[in-house]
């Protein structure tokens, strides 16, 4: 099938946000980790490529995010969705900005629009500043975040540090307005020049205006729940036959396990949770590891069963965190981490584990690549925006839930390992 919608996204649990959203609409979604090696085929309407590109150097995240648009353009698609954290996690270089840029040249459009607002998950734009449920981004838990703290909620000025062309606002209450409205006040801020347009959401209503308006736009961006309303409104417009797919039932076994490199304050709740609902546990220490590697830990999954909830974490307090970095470095620190959980999963896999709960953005890119993922259908949704992906891996079916750090509730990891049949 041609596909109609191309999306890239800057890490592996946003791509699966993002595809989770897509999928409620019964079309056929296919998740791609990493630009594919082989040119197009059996594609989807909707392809999404997930990259681990969000704390690249700018020079890197731009040059994998061109490669990704050029293969979707070979699989198709002629409109593109660029999808970032609904927190908008980035630093003053970037990367929203420039890959955004990079997207508008490669297409030869001169505006796009800026919207990262997930009301399900508290995530909402207005006067275009961030909010974190009632709180500013920069007072929420983003402020301490340890490789993008978000020191500001204002999305405008974080923005326009990271762009040549100008960056503009169009408040909530143009969007109140409705479609019509919206998309005059576009054509208006784009006969001035403005190149980069943020827009207020804070409600699905909000989001399913902005859909309408932009959906013939070469490029949107923004967060996973911006896209949800598009394949209803392609569908509307005869550019989407409505194919309902079916899903395959599965089985996985009983056996699974729970891996957690998040530190975010709610996976920090989720860790607590699930050890207290009695799952066996074990914490890694970022300086054991970089002394003796991971060893300990895989030599405790030796003596486990994986018949009762099984949870390694790295996941601590900012304070914990910060100390860690101070003594091996912010990307060593994280690297570290993100392969002794790798190597975890190899082990697991290795003795039948065949359902694997990860959180977090950068330990989902490093596991998925470890056990050698590199496509993903999506299954039933767990959590807004956290779905079950289904895959092979060494020739075996295996489950992978791929969660943001702040999504879910305390119970999610309860939750997700009930969603599935034994």
């Amino acid at each position: 099938m041609t596909t109609l919608l191309g999306c890239i996204a800057d890490d592996f649990t946003g791509a699966t946000d993002l595809a989770s959203m897509l999928a409620r609409s019964g079309v056929k979604v296919s998740l791609r980790i990493g630009v594919p090696k082989e040119p197009p085929k059996d594609t989807s309407a909707f392809e999404v490529i997930a990259l681990k590109s969000r704390t690249m150097p700018v020079s890197e995240a731009v040059k994998e995010t061109r490669a990704a648009l050029s293969w979707l353009q070979d699989a198709g698609a002629k409109r593109f969705f660029w999808k970032y954290c609904s927190t908008f996690d980035c630093t003053s270089e970037g990367n929203i900005g420039p890959v955004a840029e990079a997207l508008m040249s490669d297409l030869k459009t001169n505006q796009t629009i800026y919207c990262p607002a997930f009301p399900e998950n508290g995530r909402s734009v207005f006067m275009g500043n961030l909010f974190v449920g009632q709180k500013p981004l920069s007072e929420s838990s983003m402020k301490d975040h340890p490789l993008t703290p978000m020191r500001d909620s204002n999305l405008v000025r974080l923005l326009e540090p990271q762009v040549s062309q100008p960056v503009g606002l169009i408040d909530r209450l143009t969007v109140a307005k409705g479609s019509n409205a919206l998309t005059m006040e576009l054509e208006v801020t784009k006969n001035k020049g403005i190149a980069h347009i943020v827009i207020d959401a804070v409600a699905n209503s909000d989001l399913e205006v902005i859909a309408t308006s932009c959906m013939d736009m070469p490029l949107i961006t923004g967060g996973s729940a911006l896209a949800m309303p598009l394949p209803e409104l392609y569908m509307s417009v005869g550019l989407l036959p409505s194919e309902t797919v079916i899903q395959k039932k599965y089985k996985f076994g009983a056996r699974s396990i729970i891996l957690s490199g998040s530190c975010s304050v709610m996976t920090n709740k989720q860790v607590a949770n699930i050890i207290e609902s009695g799952a066996i546990s074990f914490c890694l220490d970022p300086l054991e590891l970089a002394e003796n590697g991971p060893e300990m830990a895989l030599r405790w999954l030796g003596v486990q069963d994986f018949l009762v909830p099984i949870i390694i974490y790295a996941t601590a307090n900012p304070a914990s965190v910060k100390s860690a970095q101070n003594k091996l470095g912010v990307a060593k620190a994280g690297e570290i981490v993100e392969q002794a959980l790798a190597a975890c999963a190899l082990f697991a896999q290795s003795v039948g584990v065949r359902k694997f709960v990860i959180a977090g953005g950068e330990t989902s890119g490093a596991i998925t690549k470890a056990l050698g993922v590199t496509k993903l259908d999506i299954g039933p949704e767990i959590a807004p925006g956290v779905p079950w992906t289904f895959s092979y891996s060494k020739g075996n079916e295996i489950a992978l839930s791929l969660k943001s750090g702040n999504f879910g509730d305390e119970t999610f990891f309860t939750q997700a390992l009930n969603v599935l049949e034994v």
